[in-house]
């Protein structure tokens, strides 16, 4: 295991338990004499503290372990800026679910001290980009560790596109969107949308339509390698809009092109020794304990 001697720290401005849970961290990080860095909006959450402050796209480069603090959503908007530069990454719960960030603020002391010393798991999970192309040109693109979701903007309307998955033609479809995602995505929106759960070990994207017109179009699982492209169709008074994980979409016109391919690299995710997935959706989707015998 690596030895941690430079921690990043990011939490979500503006929440009193994050703020509360950053100066606790660089407290006991400063106490065992390591070196903390911080982006310039968790550094001006720390009152009395004088962390190194660098840019968050930059925090990756320079330290050995990233601390996030926060939800889920938290770890989605770094993510990417991770993955480049290959940093594990940690992660403690400030929000509602936890997938991500799963240690509890009030094991930081106990789950720090094992991670520090070399007494943990560590798993990665792959993101997905996209581009939206018109006439062969790149016009926007992007990367998700949930999802790229295609879906009709403001209004709730249908929408109709044409699928693809290498280069071979899967089917034409009526819907209300269609969302392409990982294993880590397949527990959020696409869950949502009546999309599988898939374990995160797994090399597969879901693609989920949303609220298809045709009830014989149902989530498609497919190898994570796989090139699909989407072809938007003529479209009734609304603009698509193109969306990675949740972030304000890019929109597409007629006959725009969608791709959505495996990114390079993958998000470096550090759990306790204990770490159990499907712990974890018991506890986060409400799933039933085990049943109570007689001989217990």
């Amino acid at each position: 295991m690596a030895a941690f001697k430079r921690i990043g720290l990011i939490g979500r401005a503006g929440h009193p338990g994050v703020v509360e849970t950053l100066s606790l961290l660089h407290r006991v990080l400063v106490s065992r004499g390591l070196e903390v860095l911080c982006d310039e909006h968790s550094a001006a959450e720390l009152t009395g503290a004088t962390p190194l402050v660098v840019p968050r796209a930059e925090l990756g480069a320079q330290t050995d372990l990233v601390i996030v603090v926060g939800g889920d959503g938290s770890m989605l908007r770094v993510a990417q800026w991770l993955v480049a530069h290959n940093v594990p990454v940690l992660g403690v719960n400030r929000g509602r679910l936890g997938f991500l960030t799963d240690i509890p603020p009030e094991e930081i002391d106990t789950r720090l001290t094992d991670v520090l010393a070399g007494r943990y798991t560590e798993e990665s999970r792959f993101l997905i980009e996209c581009e939206v192309r018109r006439q062969g040109r790149v016009l926007h693109s992007g990367s998700a560790l949930n999802d790229v979701v295609l879906h009709p903007g403001t209004a709730a309307r249908m929408l109709e596109f044409e699928l693809f998955i290498n280069e071979q033609f899967v089917n034409s479809q009526q819907a209300d969107g269609l969302i392409v995602a990982t294993p880590t995505g397949s527990t959020a929106y696409a869950l949502s949308a009546g999309g599988p759960i898939m374990h995160p070990s797994l090399n597969a994207l879901v693609l989920v339509p949303m609220y298809p017109h045709t009830l014989g179009s149902r989530p498609l699982v497919i190898d994570a390698d796989s090139s699909i492209r989407v072809v938007v169709g003529k479209q009734r008074s609304i603009v698509p809009h193109v969306s990675c994980d949740g972030a304000t979409g890019f929109p597409a016109e007629p006959g725009d092109e969608l791709i959505v391919r495996k990114k390079q690299g993958a998000l470096r995710l550090i759990h306790p020794l204990d770490h159990n997935y499907y712990e974890t959706c018991r506890s986060k989707l409400g799933w039933g304990s085990r049943l109570v015998r007689a001989d217990d």
